[in-house]
C-alpha cells in the first residue's frame, strides 16, 4: 500500500523533512550523501560512459564528496553532457516544495518574497507539491548573446503595474535559469562563451548570494550545485574565462578520448544505431576496428585541427553508415542478412568530411582526400593487427605478373566471393587467420577486401576506381635517379 505524500505544510511537519538534519542538508549534502551509499552498495557510477573507470570518475567521485562547484574541460564529443546529466541520479527521488514556486521554495525556508508570504498567510494550510529529481536539473548551452535576465533574472513591468508593487520590489521579478534551478543542479556548457558580465553574476551568486539586476540589488540564496564545461583551449588566462570566476570552481576536470581501439570500439557499438528492422545485422568485428581506427587516425593526423579535436561521435557516424549502405546493398541483391564490407567504409565518406576540422594545409587537399587516405591507413592497421606477418607474396606476385581484380560493390556475396577467388592464396589466408568462416561467403567478401586494402596501405599493390585493385605502381624518376613528381601509388582519383 502506498503511504500518501504529505500535501500540505502541517502535513509535513509530521515527517522526518521537519528534523533539524533535513532542514541543513543542502543539496550537495544531499548528492555526497547519496553517492557515499552507492560507494557503499558497490553501485555503478555513471552507467554508460566507458573508458572513465580509472580517470574521470574517480575525480568526479573527490569534486562531489568535497561538495564542490566543478568543471569538466575536454574536446567535443568526450562524453561532458552526458555525465552532467547522469548527476541526476545522486539526487533524492523527489522532494517537497511549495506549490507554485517559480524557484523551488523549500516550504521551510522559502527564499522568495512570495514563498515566504505564502507561509506566513495560509501557515500549516500551505499546499505542498512534490517535485522529482529529472525537474531539478537545469541545462543551459552558453552562447554570446546570453543575457543577464536568461541566466539570472530580469525586472518585469507587468508584472510591477498589475500587482501595484515599485520596480525595485522583488516581486516585480522575473527569475531566471538559475534561480528556477534552486535545489537542484544548473549545468552550462561551454562556459567561457558567456559574456563577462554574466561570468561575474555568476561568480557573484556563488560567492556573496547577491546580484544587481538593472541597478536594484537581488539578494538570492540559492541552494545549488553548479556544473560547467568547457574547451581546454578556452579555459585560460588567455581565454574568455575570468579569473574570479575560475577561482571559484572547486574542481577541474579533464576529459579524454578513448585511451584504445577496443575502449572506442565498445563506446560505438554502445551508442551507433545497428539493429535495424528486417533483414538481421552482422557486423565483423575487423570493420568495427577499421571504422574505429578512422577517428584514431584521424586524431593522429597533423591536417586534423587538434583544437577542435575529433569527435567520437565520428566512428558512430560512419558505423552508421556502413550499415545503410550494406543493407542498401541487401535489399537490392536480396541478400538475406547484412554484412558490411570495406567498401561501404569508403561508401560512408560523407559521416567523416562533415566532422574533421581542417588546418590550412588539409584544406588545401580537401577532406575527401584526407577521409579516403585516414580510411585507407585505417585499413593497414587493421590488417597488420590482424593479419600481420602472415606470408602474402603469392598475392603480391599475382598482381606483379600483370593480374588486375575489380569487384563492383553492390555484387552479391556469392559472385565476389568468385572474383576474389582467382588471387592465389587469398582465400586460404582469410581462413588460416581465422578473418571468417569459409561457409560464410559475406563475411569472407569483407575479409578479402580487407586484405587486398591492407596491402594497399602498405604499398604492395595498388587500386584505383577505374581499374580496381592492380600492381603497385612504380614512382616516377627524377633527375638523379631521385622520385620525381608525382611520385607514390596512384590510390584513388
Amino acid at each position: 500500500m502506498t503511504l500518501k505524500k504529505p500535501a500540505t505544510l502541517g502535513d509535513l511537519k509530521q515527517t522526518e523533512w521537519a528534523s533539524p538534519a533535513r532542514q541543513r542538508r543542502t543539496v550537495k549534502d544531499e548528492m555526497r550523501e547519496n553517492l557515499i551509499c552507492l560507494l557503499e552498495n558497490g553501485a555503478t557510477l555513471f552507467p554508460g560512459i566507458v573508458g572513465y573507470e580509472e580517470t574521470v570518475v574517480p575525480h568526479l567521485v573527490n569534486a562531489v564528496m568535497s561538495r564542490h562547484n566543478f568543471i569538466l574541460l575536454g574536446l567535443r564529443g568526450q562524453a561532458k553532457s552526458r555525465i552532467l546529466r547522469q548527476l541526476v541520479s545522486l539526487l533524492d527521488e523527489e522532494i517537497p516544495v511549495i506549490a507554485g514556486s517559480e524557484v523551488n521554495d523549500d516550504p521551510f525556508r522559502p527564499i522568495s518574497k512570495d514563498g515566504r508570504e505564502r507561509v506566513e498567510e495560509l501557515g500549516d494550510a500551505t499546499p505542498i507539491a512534490w517535485l522529482p529529481r529529472d525537474s531539478r536539473f537545469v541545462e543551459k548551452l552558453a552562447t554570446p548573446d546570453v543575457t543577464i535576465a536568461d541566466i539570472i533574472g530580469d525586472v518585469d513591468p507587468i508584472k510591477a503595474a498589475r500587482g501595484g508593487h515599485l520596480l525595485s520590489d522583488e516581486l516585480t521579478m522575473h527569475f531566471g535559469l538559475l534561480p528556477r534551478a534552486n535545489r537542484g543542479i544548473f549545468a552550462i556548457n561551454e562556459l567561457p562563451d558567456l559574456a563577462g558580465k554574466i561570468q561575474v553574476g555568476l561568480f557573484n551568486i556563488m560567492q556573496e548570494g547577491d546580484v544587481q539586476i538593472k541597478g536594484y540589488p537581488v539578494r538570492l540564496n540559492l541552494d545549488v550545485a553548479l556544473v560547467f564545461t568547457a574547451n581546454p583551449e578556452d579555459y585560460t588566462a588567455r581565454g574568455k574565462i575570468i579569473t574570479p570566476l575560475k577561482d571559484r570552481i572547486g574542481s577541474e576536470i579533464l576529459t579524454h578520448y578513448p585511451m584504445t581501439v577496443e575502449l572506442g570500439a565498445a563506446i560505438t557499438q554502445q551508442e551507433a544505431w545497428t539493429a535495424r528492422n528486417g533483414r538481421p545485422v552482422r557486423v565483423p568485428d575487423f570493420i568495427t576496428e577499421l571504422v574505429e581506427r578512422v577517428a584514431f587516425e584521424a586524431r593522429e593526423d597533423k591536417r586534423v585541427d587538434k583544437r577542435s579535436g575529433v569527435s567520437q561521435r565520428l566512428p558512430i557516424a560512419v558505423l552508421e553508415n556502413v550499415i545503410s549502405n550494406a543493407e542498401r546493398r541487401a535489399i537490392v541483391t536480396k541478400e538475406k542478412s547484412v554484412v558490411p564490407r570495406v567498401s561501404d567504409v569508403y561508401a560512408a565518406l560523407p559521416a567523416i568530411t562533415g566532422k574533421l576540422e581542417l588546418e590550412y594545409e588539409g584544406e588545401l587537399q580537401g577532406p575527401e582526400t584526407i577521409a579516403k587516405e585516414l580510411v585507407r591507413r585505417a585499413a593497414g592497421k587493421t590488417f597488420e593487427a590482424r593479419v600481420g606477418g602472415a606470408n602474402v607474396d603469392d598475392i603480391v606476385h599475382w598482381f606483379d605478373e600483370g593480374g588486375a581484380l575489380k569487384i563492383n560493390a553492390d555484387e552479391r556475396s556469392e559472385a565476389c566471393l568468385k572474383g576474389f577467388s582467382v588471387v592465389p592464396g587469398l582465400l586460404d589466408l582469410v581462413d588460416h587467420a581465422g578473418l571468417a568462416a569459409k561457409k560464410d561467403p559475406a563475411t569472407m567478401v569483407a575479409a578479402c577486401e580487407l586484405i587486398l586494402e591492407g596491402l594497399v596501405a602498405e604499398k604492395r599493390i595498388s587500386r584505383s576506381e577505374e581499374l580496381g585493385y592492380t600492381r603497385a605502381r612504380a614512382e616516377p624518376k627524377g633527375p638523379y635517379g631521385k622520385p620525381g613528381p608525382g611520385a607514390g601509388p596512384n590510390l584513388f582519383t
